[in-house]
């Protein structure tokens, strides 16, 4: 049998992606590493993320499924494990597993599916793991400390509590069970406090110990930054990357969303929102905006350098010759987009919805591919298992990207449109909402909610919803029906026609 080769699988969490820097001037955020990464063997130009909010997505790259089918659809429920999840697989097939980071999936942690490492239930704060200290010990670091520029702060902050430490002007260390803190500032502490390089030098480590070992057996190993989903905390050698005057003003910034649904109106972050709705025009001046992006930018930046820590420690080690390796994020970000959002919330814009993707395999992808196949989510789990010869048992919503990275001939052509979903928030934001792309064309709609409908090569930031104009009437009802057949193979068990305007 040909031996298995080892997997690594690098995810961000809640990146600012489609749009920044894409058409109207000045700086994107700067990511050399992954751009190094990508280089060296299959970017996918096309990549989307399954749904908008974390846990639900986070599962779907466990199990190859749709919310709908593994039932966590949104960040409130929290049901058991009863499909198949791709680490349970592969420690089956032989495989050690090692995991490093946020785990945000639903219950328990990345113990219960036969790896070790460093993983907490729920969202979790590296910053108060036993694994946390002992590491700044051995470096002879501080604890992360972060100088607090700004805090956009949600009711639930006050009614619960959270982060009642956090103030603007102030030092601050996050001390909750949870480290998602609506605010902007700089870590003043070495970035080697930061979690997404306590979780590269972990990985790094691991990496250092398989390599003196090189017979073996399969491994995977999984790092998820907690980064760069906010509290964005660069450090200063990231922050002075970024002139904040030189960001240009946000095209849908100052979009009225008059002909938006009601879940793009929704914004908790206050002064921002009042509580649940957006507030227009924005409260806050562009000159503000460009601050919060810069810092945002910055630590898109800071995490790319962690990521490419192990990317480089793999070659250094020579352990990338055997092992296929994935770098992507979980959903995207709507920072300052459709009217000036803080947090992405639940609705599909393409700025939420379109995430970077590229996957590594010496010696079977070739370097310097682009791809522009429709890939979301749901395909990475198939693909690593598909790249150590195994397979899910039961039915996926998932297709593995190797058919498309190396080229194999006599597979059925690969998808022309996809659908993707949200279910809302959770906590009293709930919804039901579905997606389909084909082509040029966006539709999407939901239950008891006016549509939208975008040509994305003439209107790539979503200003015009052309849903009510009669004469794309030809081209919506083409693309309700697509979804009606998305739907129907994926065995969703929503009505479509809950979903479509009636009348």
């Amino acid at each position: 049998m040909e031996k298995r080769p080892n997997i690594v699988y690098i995810l961000n969490d809640h990146q600012a992606y489609h749009g920044h820097g894409m058409a109207q001037g000045g700086p994107k955020p700067m990511r050399p590493c992954f751009e190094a990464f990508a280089a060296q063997g299959m970017e996918f130009s096309n990549a989307y993320c399954v749904t908008p909010m974390c846990g639900p997505a986070r599962r779907t790259m466990l199990t190859g499924l749709y919310p709908h089918t593994h039932g966590q659809v949104h960040n409130e429920n929290d049901p058991p494990y009863r499909h198949e999840v791709y680490l349970d697989t592969l420690a089956e097939a032989g495989y050690t597993n090692y995991y490093y980071g946020k785990w945000h999936a639903g219950p328990g942690c990345a113990y219960d599916h036969h790896c070790t490492g460093l993983s907490q239930s729920g969202y979790g704060n590296p910053y108060n793991t036993p694994e946390y200290a002992e590491y700044c010990k051995k470096r002879g670091l501080p604890r992360a400390q972060h100088y607090v520029e700004r805090v956009l702060r949600p009711d639930s902050y006050n009614s619960s509590h959270f982060f009642s430490k956090l103030k603007e002007g102030e030092l601050y260390q996050c001390e909750d069970y949870w480290c998602g803190e609506h605010a902007i500032g700089l870590t003043v502490t070495p970035k080697e406090t930061h979690e997404a390089f306590f979780l590269a030098n972990l990985a790094c480590d691991k990496l250092e110990e398989l390599a003196k070992n090189p017979d073996g057996g399969p491994w995977s190993l999984r790092v998820d930054f907690w980064g760069p989903h906010q509290p964005f905390f660069p450090t200063k050698e990231f922050a002075d990357l970024y002139d904040p005057e030189s960001i240009p003003e946000y095209p849908s910034f100052r979009n009225d969303l008059h002909d938006k649904p009601e879940n793009l109106h929704w914004e908790v972050s206050r002064p921002l929102g009042d509580g649940k709705h957006i507030i227009r025009p924005n409260p806050l001046p562009w000159s503000e905006w460009q601050k919060m992006l810069a810092r945002c930018y910055a630590h898109i930046t800071m995490v790319d350098a962690a990521g490419g820590m192990i990317v480089d420690k793999l070659r250094e080690l020579g352990l990338d010759q055997d092992t296929i390796i994935i770098w992507t994020t979980d959903h995207g970000d709507a920072i300052a987009c459709q009217g000036g959002h803080f947090d992405k919330d639940s609705h599909m814009a393409q700025e939420v919805e379109r995430i970077p993707m590229a996957v590594n395999w010496k010696g079977r992808i070739d370097p310097g591919q682009k791809d522009d196949h429709l890939v979301f989510t749901c395909d990475l789990p198939v693909t690593m298992l598909d790249a150590a010869g195994l397979s899910f048992r039961e039915r996926v919503d998932g297709r593995s990207l190797l058919d498309l990275a190396c080229h194999r001939d006599g597979k059925e052509p690969w998808r022309d449109s996809l659908m993707c979903e949200s279910y809302g928030h959770g906590y009293g934001l709930t919804l039901i909402g579905r997606m389909v792309v084909e082509g040029d064309w966006k539709y999407v709609c939901y239950e008891g909610d006016s549509d939208e409908l975008y040509h994305l090569k003439e209107d790539p930031y979503e200003m015009t919803n052309l849903a009510r104009m009669p004469e794309y009437d030809s081209v919506k009802v083409h693309m309700q029906e697509l979804l009606r057949k998305k739907m129907a193979e994926s065995l969703d068990p929503v009505d479509p026609d809950r979903l479509f305007p009636q009348g």
